[in-house]
């Protein structure tokens, strides 16, 4: 009988020892984000991307304020991007190309809903839309109300050449004010808008290009 209780009090306080040894025992750390790690910060359009330290990155994050940059900039682009549909809209009825027919059905399904996501974003921020005719001197890349006026009475080839060339200038103006934002804007959303602009006109560009070179001589 001694002999088995021995036996059973060996065993509890092995029990217990273990039971100890498991509420004394420290958990792991948890693990931390490590402060010093480096950020890849993606490039602009045609820019590579940039490693940035902690500091750095800090005041490279795009701010959800706006600036008076950005407003300028979605102000001007909704008048710029208003002229495009009106070239566009004239590819159909004027156009020879089919190609040209078809660039100007994508401007016009891209750069409509451009229109109204600006057109919101300034409501949001409690400024004015600029007015259907609103001024557009020195803006980068428009048409003269002449080249205007010149491509409505243009048809076939012509039409398809001119508004080409018309065009390609237009997006290069508005490529040009897209990097003008992206270096003195602040807010991340335009900072957005105006690289998808960027990429998408350059696209196009090369893709009318492309089109105009295979056009009959004039």
């Amino acid at each position: 009988m001694r002999s088995a209780l021995n036996v059973i009090a060996g065993t509890l306080v092995t029990f217990a020892g273990i039971a100890l040894s498991g509420c004394s025992s420290s958990p792991p750390p948890a693990p931390r984000a490590d402060s010093t790690a480096p950020v890849i910060a993606p490039g602009r359009p045609g820019e590579q991307a940039r490693t940035l330290g902690p500091g750095e990155a800090a005041t490279a994050v795009p701010s959800p304020t706006a600036n008076a940059a950005d407003v300028i900039y979605v102000q001007d682009m909704i008048v710029h991007h208003r002229q495009a549909l009106d070239m566009a809209l004239l590819a159909p009825s004027r156009a020879q190309s089919a190609k040209v027919k078809g660039m100007a059905d994508r401007i016009k399904a891209a750069q409509g809903p451009e229109i109204q996501y600006m057109t919101g974003w300034l409501r949001e921020q409690g400024q004015k839309e600029p007015g259907h005719h609103a001024a557009h001197d020195g803006m980068a890349g428009m048409a003269t109300p002449e080249q205007l006026d010149a491509l409505k009475a243009a048809k076939g080839t012509a039409f398809d050449r001119m508004f080409l060339q018309l065009m390609i200038n237009h997006h290069l103006g508005a490529i040009k004010m897209c990097e003008q934002v992206l270096s003195s804007g602040s807010h991340m959303r335009i900072e957005e808008l105006a690289s998808e602009v960027s990429v998408e006109q350059t696209a196009e560009i090369r893709r009318m290009q492309q089109i105009e070179r295979e056009l009959p001589p004039a």
